[in-house]
């Protein structure tokens, strides 16, 4: 016999027309046919109160241990992506990315281990890898979010953090809607580059009815949006150790110790041993516009009883612009004659001068365009009383491109005598360093046009020394033909699934449902990683900037500024020369690859409903099997005698399956009192760069390591990825206690532990580079005395002692572990007094610990998170506040080639605001349906921050995006 036990909260809810996202109807009358719908009183609840109370009873009744996001209304969710929505949830947390909540940490796992979904179906991101760039989905798409904590046997899309799974409305159970939302968008900080400003838009239509005797339902949302984004932003190249070796000093090898730039110094203070120092910086001012158009459609169609027709599309086109123009300095340490030390505690360089760069006048822009188009046809149809049987057939597509452009200007082309350095003084601030004027010496105005010349001021195209077109100039050579670069790496990707499941009511003992099914899942996804060298046509002279724009602002690390030009503009023109990087830059073919893979998953679950001394238990019990097809194809690299690069295909692969059992229950020990555990196998797919199958072979040329035979300091070294790793693994344990005292009021405190049995770690092999030995490339250069004679000749021209080396690679094996607790509250105030009414808050703290077994921390996690949301609404005012906190954390940054390479962030505490008014409780029948809203972001102008580990002074990266502003304007019909 199945026991039921009536959730009056939902069954209202449900009763009130609210709909939970696309759910069987099998499910829907399960619950509502056993239920006295006559005993039930039903209140619309509306705004944030209404909000928290479907979110409440869909986590309540749950059997799997969840969070959950509902929207206030049909495309009100208060904020402008999903991103922020979801970062306040418990366990959740958001990361900031050039100043927008993009990424997503749950349960201390980036966005690159968590699943993400669409009406269940795997959603394609928009970024290097599978994480999701939550940013780009606009909240108006949304009716319900769940975020599953624990694993069960139906997901297709697991994630060793969770999945997240996005649900768009129903037309057929939701309320008939036409509305529209706009609001206008400002940020607080000026733009610092003439050619942006710093206001935008935000428009969107919501559609939702029904026809043909409500068999047939329509919904479409149609949402455009232009959102600025300003920064103020400080990189120190790095810290070096203050060089106090006397002259003459050599190490074993022959090299100098000794800094010849120290040699004439007059420091003011002691400078103790072990002191460092900020070698350079590169700081800019940064402007950017993001546009997103959006348009997501569900039709459902439902002709009889038994049978329901869904089908639903959601595109996405995306462009994202930005200017970076700022300045880029070597100093002390690095790049400089002559230095002079005024100030130094515990340990760091606080304050000094130096002599002078040759400064390089940075106009860098960088376009992301993306596409996303997604559809899905959902057929559901009754067998019999008690079977359902579900076909869903999706595809998915991602096209995106970076093109990144760097522009130099400066003084005067490199080699050309006679040029203006920029001496500075410098002191180092909580910011970064902020420089002024040097004591002595005059400074070069980087803002006056007639000064600045279109070309490198500093001799970095060392690279373009193959290149034939660059060579026989007196005074010049290829190392001065580098104006620019453009990085432009094409990503496309596309996921094609069909999934067939069976669902029904059965008596057997405990289990009251049995849901079985099979997934096929086909996933390619590319990446092209090109780029180029820039030269000026008019190498090796130069012509002063072409349409100058103005001043870009760098008053934020004291500098007046420096001279802005469009440089994409410039480039797309066709204005410079360009030079295939990939010619003579192993790693750019190296980081070329595709990614293909087939998945066939299998399960079985079993709906647990019954009853134990008057304890009533529920959950599901399952299994998934998993069956994987891999394959990588890529180009094996290495540098020939001619310095350009070799280029060999290569392709590997594995197949392999994985069994993943879970169990999730839910203990009812007293009325709307639970403790919830659950048990799993959990994995997340590899990381789609750690798959490539490509080998990058490099050769060191130093004469020391070329006769070295110590196989560590050797020549040779090489690096690849790996197409045959598994998935990354984890046993998984939950406990969770729930109280749900009131109907949009809770308490709930969880703890939970993944063993983590598998993570990718980064192995080392030996090699053999027999095949990649050139005679007569591979050599000393015989400007080292190697043989020791006092004489420099063909003796000491001689090839490698050894030709094995090391091969770092991506391999599995690694373990570790995370662990935590989450405690959350929502709390109704007029639980306390009468006069409280529409006072509320919500509120969360986790707390995690974990880490790898080599020591290395696992990324996304933060010891501490916290959460806050107080609000008051009523008769048509509404007000809230928002803060979230999290702690230090392990990331991901663009580098050389707009690689990714790990970096540790700082963590933020970001605080929004909101305040607005229904004009539907006004009493003034012509404005029922309009709400109007002011909301402030960033409210502390909170930076983000980045540091050498160690030392929270070492300040390696300081951002600054200013607080951010929306008028908004909501009309329902």
């Amino acid at each position: 016999m199945k026991h039921f036990k009536p959730n009056l909260i939902k069954t209202a809810l449900i009763a009130g027309g609210v709909a939970f996202g696309s759910s069987p109807a099998l499910a829907q009358q399960s619950d509502t046919d056993t239920v006295d719908e006559a005993a039930v009183e039903v209140i619309e609840v509306s705004g944030i109160r209404g909000s928290l109370q479907r979110a409440q009873a869909i986590k309540m009744d749950n059997t799997s241990i969840v969070e959950a996001l509902s929207a206030e209304d049909i495309g009100k969710l208060p904020d402008t992506s999903i991103a922020e929505s979801l970062a306040r949830l418990p366990g959740l947390a958001g990361e900031r990315r050039n100043g927008r909540t993009s990424g997503l940490s749950v349960r201390g796992f980036n966005e690159n281990y968590v699943g993400t979904t669409l009406n269940g179906r795997e959603l394609l991101g928009m970024g290097d890898n599978r994480g999701v760039e939550f940013d780009l989905y606009p909240t108006e798409i949304v009716s319900n979010i769940l975020v599953y904590k624990t694993p069960e046997a139906g997901l297709m899309t697991q994630g060793i953090g969770g999945t997240i799974d996005i649900r768009t409305v129903s037309p057929l159970t939701a309320k008939e809607t036409f509305a529209i939302n706009g609001s206008y968008e400002m940020n607080g900080e000026d733009s610092g580059n003439p050619d942006f400003d710093n206001n935008g838009h935000r428009i969107s239509f919501n559609y939702v009815d029904k026809f043909a005797d409500d068999k047939l339902g329509v919904a479409l949302v149609v949402a455009d949006m232009e959102s600025p984004r300003q920064e103020k932003y400080f990189r120190g190249w790095g810290y070096a150790n203050v060089n106090t070796t006397p002259e003459g000093t050599f190490d074993d090898n022959g090299n100098p110790l000794w800094n010849p730039r120290r040699f004439d110094g007059q420091d003011t203070v002691d400078v103790p041993d072990g002191t460092v120092v900020l070698g350079g910086h590169d700081s800019y001012t940064r402007s950017a516009m993001l546009e997103r158009t959006s348009v997501a459609s569900v039709i459902e169609y439902a002709p009889t009883d038994d049978l329901k027709i869904q089908f639903d599309a959601l595109y996405i086109d995306f462009e994202e612009n930005d200017v970076r123009r700022g300045v880029e300095e070597g100093g002390a340490e690095w790049g400089t004659s002559e230095y002079t030390i005024t100030g130094v505690e515990d340990g760091l360089v606080t304050s000094g001068y130096f002599d002078g760069f040759f400064s390089v006048i940075r106009n860098d822009s960088r376009q992301q365009q993306a596409e996303l188009t997604t559809f899905g046809l959902n057929v559901e149809y009754i067998l019999n009383d008690n079977w359902t049987a579900t076909l869903d057939v999706s595809t998915g597509e991602v096209d995106k491109t970076i093109t990144d452009i760097e522009s130099y200007s400066g003084v005067g082309r490199a080699g050309v005598a006679g040029r203006a350095m920029t001496p500075r003084s410098w002191t180092m601030t909580s910011t970064g360093a902020v420089y002024s004027d040097h004591p002595t010496l005059d400074s070069v105005d980087l803002t006056d046009p007639s000064m600045i010349q279109l070309a490198g001021p500093q001799a970095w195209g060392g690279s373009l020394a193959p290149v034939e077109q660059f060579q026989g100039v007196e005074g010049f050579g290829p190392d001065t033909a580098q104006d620019g670069f453009v990085n432009e790496p094409v990503f496309d990707e596309t996921l094609d699934a069909v999934r067939l499941d069976i669902e029904g009511f059965v008596d057997w003992g405990m289990f009251s449902k049995f849901s079985a099914g099979v997934n096929y899942q086909e996933r390619e996804k590319s990446k092209d990683n090109n780029g180029a060298f820039l030269t000026s046509p008019l190498w090796p002279s130069s012509e002063s900037i072409p349409n100058p724009l103005g001043v870009a602002d760098l008053s934020h690390i004291g500098i007046e500024g420096v001279v802005a030009y469009d440089s994409l503009a410039l480039y797309r023109s066709g204005y410079y020369i360009e030079t295939e990087a990939e010619l003579f830059e192993n790693g750019r073919i190296g980081d070329t690859y595709t990614i293909s893979e087939d998945l066939l998953t299998m399960f079985a679950k079993l709906t647990i409903d019954t009853e134990l001394r008057g304890v009533y238990i529920t959950g599901n019990l399952g299994v998934q099997v998993v069956d994987v097809e891999q394959r990588g194809t890529g180009f094996n690299t290495t540098t020939g005698p001619t310095g350009f690069t070799s280029v060999t295909p290569v392709s590997d692969g594995s197949s392999y399956h994985d069994i993943l059992p879970t169990l999730n229950l839910s203990f009812e020990f007293a009325d709307n009192q639970f403790i919830r555990t659950a048990m799993g196998k959990v994995m997340s797919r590899p990381r789609m760069d750690d798959m490539r199958p490509n080998n990058t072979v490099n050769f060191v040329f130093n004469d020391q390591q070329i006769i070295s035979q110590d196989v560590g300091n050797g020549p040779w070294s090489a690096s690849s990825g790996n197409a045959r790793l598994r998935p990354l693994e984890a046993n998984q344990f939950d406990i969770a206690y729930e109280n749900y005292f009131a109907d949009s009021g809770y308490v709930a405190v969880s703890f939970f532990y993944k063993d983590l049995t598998n993570w990718h770690v980064g192995g080392q092999t030996i090699g053999d580079f027999s095949d990649s030995y050139i005679e007569g490339f591979h050599q000393t250069s015989g400007q080292t005395d190697i043989n020791n004679d006092d004489v420099l000749d063909e003796n000491d021209i001689v090839p490698p002692a050894i030709f094995n080396g090391v091969v770092s690679f991506r391999e599995d094996g690694l373990e570790g572990f995370v662990r935590g607790w989450e405690v959350q509250g929502s709390i109704p105030f007029d639980l306390f007094h009468e006069s409280l009414e529409g006072f509320g808050m919500f509120a969360s703290a986790t707390f995690l610990d974990g880490e790898l077994d080599n020591g290395d921390a696992v990324p996304g996690l933060s010891d501490e998170t916290y959460s806050l949301t107080a609000f008051y609404e009523n008769n048509g005012f509404e007000f809230r506040v928002s803060g979230t906190k999290r702690d230090a954390f392990s990331t991901e940054t663009r580098a050389v080639s707009l690689s990714l390479a790990q970096i540790q962030d700082a963590g933020v505490e970001q605080w929004d605001a909101q305040i607005g008014y229904d004009f539907s409780e006004s009493g003034i029948e012509s404005l029922h349906g309009l709400r109007v809203t002011l909301q402030g972001q960033n409210l502390t102008d909170e930076p983000t921050v980045r540091t050498n580990p160690g030392d929270s002074r070492q300040i390696t990266e300081f951002q600054q995006f200013g607080r951010n502003f929306l008028l908004g304007v909501n009309y329902t019909f």
